[in-house]
């Protein structure tokens, strides 16, 4: 049983979106950086896989298996890819309603944008073809008119802005700036933000706006800065890309950002020491730490999945391990001991990120959705060991939207949606730690008073900044 994964390993960027006047759908202005931190997606699938295929009681005699696609370029790229999936074609020839090879589809996992997921989920929806996401849950995907095979994992973010007002008026920050994307998710949560900072008196010295294209030379943006030290950001990873990139390169260490993201961080060549989001909060939803995956990943190297064309990548780039260009094979000087854990956590972080929890219950309410189908066709379809059972990837929607609407705690593997947020605190310095630390938490159904959690002796603080504003 296969799933299709959609997802990218570098960031792709434009400053200008200067179009290509010889190749369509493409411009002038390309950058590419391999992001390393999105390799976690990677392993996060497959650990939940390996899991659910050494489990006998979750379909046995069944093995899933999963097919990656790397969607870093242009919006037509992201939807070739899926038509090759669905067709099963190798020659990058597209055939639509059609499946070149015997194979058993289940369903296409996708993120971590929502503008990927649409994409995508425009063309399954024509099939009716199971999807998870799981980037930010938006409300543009909770569409069911248009997405009726769309299942999202990610928490909603009903009780954010209360959460991190609550915070504002815990310390007395009383003047307060704004950065949103400029689109349906900015506009709503500004509306959310001004209500409830007007409730609490709490003035909002900017509003900026993130446009879709995203300059490093937009000098405007960076106007009345420093009117505050206090500033919100809203967003997600891929709609902030750029700003956060630009942030990174400048040094404005009076500013504590508080953010919903937990950035990635990545340095070119630099030798400064300050970074300008140490001492950052950062909001999160909470749940369970999975030791189990940080053991799996100090398990992983190249001779252990030697079809990976992306490990022996990392080996040569970290480990200084020569690789075959040819089949993306390690050849030789490679240390014995080499391990991901070895990496500094700016670069790898071995600790499951929000967005590889929701790969992680993805596969698993794939994997239960596909075991009830399977319970229910046996008694259908009187096949031993359920050999030969033929079954259609649009049957899974029901036993999906089954799970969807049951109590998120009927599961083991499932969260509470919307529960609460862990309040992390950035320790950067020097630049390259990469630390983050919960030092708080809110439960938005605690009694009134006692939603903020705090342990403010851990927080390390910007290098210039005072928490009287």
């Amino acid at each position: 049983m296969m799933i299709g994964a959609f997802f990218p390993l570098h960031t792709f960027y434009t400053e200008k979106k200067r179009p290509h006047s010889a190749k369509p759908y493409q411009y002038l202005d390309n950058y590419v950086q391999y992001n390393f931190k999105n390799y976690q997606y990677i392993l996060a699938l497959l650990f939940a896989i390996e899991e659910i295929n050494g489990n006998p009681y979750i379909l046995p005699n069944i093995s899933l298996g999963f097919d990656f696609y790397n969607t870093k370029y242009t919006e037509r790229d992201t939807l070739v890819f899926t038509f090759l999936w669905l067709t099963a074609h190798v020659e990058r020839k597209v055939l639509p309603n059609y499946n070149c090879k015997k194979r058993n589809f289940t369903a296409a996992l996708t993120g971590t944008s929502w503008i990927t997921s649409a994409q995508i989920g425009t063309l399954l929806q024509l099939f009716k073809f199971p999807q998870i996401t799981f980037g930010p849950y938006d409300t543009i995907l909770s569409d069911h008119g248009q997405y009726s095979s769309l299942y999202q994992m990610a928490s909603k973010d009903t009780s954010l802005t209360l959460a991190i007002v609550s915070l504002m008026v815990h310390f007395r920050w009383s003047w307060v700036g704004l950065i949103l994307p400029n689109n349906h998710k900015g506009n709503k949560i500004l509306s959310d933000f001004r209500e409830e900072m007007e409730r609490n008196r709490i003035c909002i010295a900017f509003v900026k706006m993130i446009p879709s294209t995203w300059t490093a030379y937009f000098t405007s943006f960076w106007e009345n800065m420093e009117e505050t030290n206090v500033i919100i950001i809203y967003g997600d990873i891929d709609s902030l890309e750029g700003l956060m990139r630009n942030i990174g390169q400048r040094i404005l260490t009076w500013i504590v950002w508080v953010m919903n993201i937990e950035h990635t961080i990545t340095y070119d060549n630099d030798y400064f020491m300050l970074d300008s989001f140490h001492g950052s909060l950062i909001f999160r939803h909470n749940y369970r730490e999975n030791f189990e995956f940080t053991k799996f990943i100090q398990t992983v190297n190249p001779n252990k999945y030697p079809e990976d064309i992306y490990l022996p990548k990392l080996w040569n780039f970290f480990f200084k391990c020569s690789f075959s260009d040819i089949n993306c094979h390690v050849l030789d000087k490679c240390q014995t001991n080499a391990s991901l854990d070895l990496l500094p956590r700016h670069i790898f972080d071995v600790i499951m990120t929000e967005e590889s929890t929701n790969i992680y219950n993805g596969v698993y309410a794939l994997a239960h959705s596909l075991h009830q189908m399977r319970l229910q066709l046996l008694q259908m379809q009187p096949f031993e060991n359920g050999e030969g059972m033929v079954f259609f990837p649009w049957q899974l929607n029901t036993f999906l939207k089954d799970i969807e609407m049951r109590d998120k705690r009927s599961l083991e593997w499932r969260q509470t949606k919307d529960s609460g947020y862990d309040i992390l605190n950035l320790w950067n310095l020097p630049k390259g730690l990469g630390l983050k630390v919960k030092i708080g938490s809110f439960s938005a159904n605690a009694p009134q008073g006692q939603q903020l959690s705090l342990s403010e002796q851990m927080i390390q603080w910007p290098e210039i900044f005072s928490e009287e504003i």
